[in-house]
């Protein structure tokens, strides 16, 4: 990452903290004993922590506050350590193709005969013969993949406990709203009586994490079997957020303004691996009308 790519939403934490931070996303490989799984796109967690951060200060959040938000944002995908990306695009690509839910209130929404924190049995029960027909053979290492999206609250929770020795001994203070923002995106429900504060930071995250990944070109080719990236995509999905109550207007208005401002040119350009043409330069620009 650049020195110029730095000088919008910076890092709050050190160096030296972030590296050992990343490092909580390595996973040992089941069936290779020695063998480490390199956490899955590392540099979309820090993108989206620097976004997220610059968000929250322009929503008049506190510097320490903010601090210890943007280790959380840094951590927000640690449910996913050990993500086998050659397997898990395999599942959720054939999952997308089929037109089947793949986050946890989708499948609720559809199936809400489904035990509430049960969607990736209900899941297995249902399509694991169709997807070892396919050519998918649902090892328990499979299941594991499918447990990354549609039981990702718990496989969070296991992988905090593993680490959160880890990161008291990095001098982090870790406390439960770090958790509770971590899982707004798929479960919405569960931040119902939180704070307001802490509503609006999950709120944030949801928002700033998936304008990264529209803007990702190597999460769009593993992930969703997307060829470009598109600002128009993005914003789209964003609005569909806001429309079903997930996202507030005063987040969307900040991340807009920001946007405009050119604080996140840097990031995206990063995320994408391109830089902008002219006309998406000024519609950057125009974002905030």
């Amino acid at each position: 990452m650049t020195r110029s790519a730095l000088t919008h939403a910076p890092l709050l934490v050190s160096g030296t903290l972030l590296s050992r931070l990343m490092r909580l996303y390595d996973y040992p490989h089941p069936g290779h004993p020695g063998r480490i799984i390199r956490g899955y796109d590392r540099p979309h967690a820090v993108r989206t922590a620097r976004m997220c951060a610059a968000v929250a200060t322009a929503l008049g959040h506190g510097a320490e506050r903010v601090c210890q938000y943007q280790i959380a944002c840094l951590l927000h995908d640690l449910g996913r350590a050990g993500l086998d990306r050659r397997l898990f695009g395999k599942i959720w690509s054939w999952a997308k193709a089929q037109g089947i839910p793949t986050r946890p209130r989708e499948w609720r929404a559809v199936h809400p005969e489904t035990a509430y924190g049960r969607e990736t049995e209900a899941f297995l029960q249902q399509y694991r013969n169709k997807l070892e027909a396919d050519g998918i053979a649902m090892t328990p290492w499979a299941k594991e993949q499918v447990e990354m999206r549609l039981g990702y609250s718990r496989r969070l929770a296991r992988r905090l406990r593993m680490v959160r020795p880890t990161i008291k001994k990095m001098g982090v203070t870790w406390v439960p709203w770090m958790q509770q923002v971590m899982l707004y995106y798929y479960y919405p429900e569960k931040l119902t009586s939180a704070k307001p504060w802490i509503r609006q930071l999950a709120e944030i995250l949801v928002a700033c994490e998936q304008f990264e990944a529209y803007s990702n070109q190597r999460r769009g080719r593993d992930y969703y079997v997307r060829k470009k990236e598109t600002l128009i995509d993005a914003f789209a999905y964003l609005e569909t957020l806001q429309q079903e109550g997930i996202l507030s207007g005063a987040v969307m208005g900040a991340l807009r303004r920001l946007t405009a401002q050119g604080e996140f040119d840097a990031i995206l350009e990063e995320a994408r691996g391109c830089a902008f043409t002219r006309g998406e330069r000024r519609a950057l620009r125009a974002m905030e009308s």
